[in-house]
């Protein structure tokens, strides 16, 4: 068995996440009092009380979905987990490249969740309420939905912005540009494609001075060498140098989510198992979409930990 630790991404969140954790593990409370603190906002209050359009605003969603990554991640290696000595690479889905950072060592839970806090308000601030849009075009393979972005574009923006897994691409952009590419995927035999509920048009160039936000915040942010390789998203190919990690990052915030790519690349490595860690199960999903020889295994509630160490022979 050969392993990927894998995080997710906004979409994931939902209030109540993390209270079970924090409720039995002290190791778990620890790290939401650690990213309440960092934020100077009792962050952990929305994520278990609500309400849930506060949780799922942006600046808010992406430390959140962090912090119960982490605190999962803590709990296991409480219970024994090395990371290192049990798994062979880390990724994340968008956000969730900065929860494999942190888990992996390389970045500081404090400073991971303040740099989340300013890729949050960055992206949600780049582009007007109502300017910018996503959609999702389900049925159609990643080299015809990159066709239809390009044609839908006609002067505007509108790239395929998420590879998620065969037949699921995501495309972002200028809203009346990613209206036309839903009309054309329909023609074009789109099994369905439909504009998503988001708050602005992430992964596509629209985003450019959210990318200039984390290009300075990056820089100033201290950055060791991951205790295992990250799958880059922009890349689909691992990176460890601190230097690579703070550009790969910030081109993030503007390039393509390569998951279907990053999926297939490990298991080119012999990864065949995915351990989905934090909230909710869409990575685990998608896993089985890319590649059915792989096995995803979600980690979220106290019984998954359990069951995690025990088939790790902890």
């Amino acid at each position: 068995m050969t392993i990927a630790f894998t995080f997710p991404g906004q979409g994931s969140q939902n209030v109540g996440m993390g209270k079970v954790l924090a409720d039995t593990f002290p190791e778990a409370k620890a790290v939401f009092e650690e990213v309440d603190e960092a934020l100077g906002q009792k962050l952990s209050d929305i994520m278990w009380n609500g309400p849930e359009e506060t949780l799922t605003l942006t600046a808010n969603a992406q430390p959140a979905l962090m912090a119960v990554s982490l605190a999962t991640m803590r709990v296991l290696e409480a219970k024994g987990l090395d990371l290192k000595s049990s798994a062979a690479y880390v990724a994340g889905h968008s956000l969730g490249e900065y929860s494999a950072l942190a888990a992996a060592g390389s970045i500081d839970v404090a400073t991971t969740a303040r740099l989340l806090r300013v890729r949050g308000d960055a992206m949600q601030n780049a582009v007007p309420v109502g300017v910018g849009a996503m959609a999702a075009l389900l049925g159609l393979d990643f080299e015809l939905a990159a066709e239809i972005a390009e044609e839908a574009a006609q002067g505007e923006v509108c790239q395929a912005a998420n590879d998620n897994a065969p037949g699921q691409v995501v495309v972002s952009g200028h809203l009346a540009a990613v209206e036309r590419a839903v009309e054309i995927a329909k023609a074009k035999g789109a099994r369905r494609a439909v504009m998503l509920p988001v708050s602005a048009p992430f992964h596509c160039s629209l985003m450019a001075p959210a990318a200039d936000a984390m290009s300075e915040a990056l820089a100033n942010a201290e950055i060791s060498p991951p205790a295992v390789p990250l799958v880059a998203n922009v890349l689909a190919e691992p990176i460890t140098d601190p230097a690579d990690i703070r550009a790969r990052l910030v081109e993030q915030v503007t390039g393509t989510v390569r998951w279907r790519e990053s999926v297939l690349w490990l298991a080119g490595q012999g990864v065949d198992t995915h351990v989905e860690v934090g909230t909710g199960k869409v990575l685990t999903g998608m896993v089985r979409r890319i590649n059915k020889e792989s096995t995803g295994i979600a980690v979220n509630t106290p019984e998954d930990i359990d069951a995690l160490i025990e088939k790790l022979g902890g």
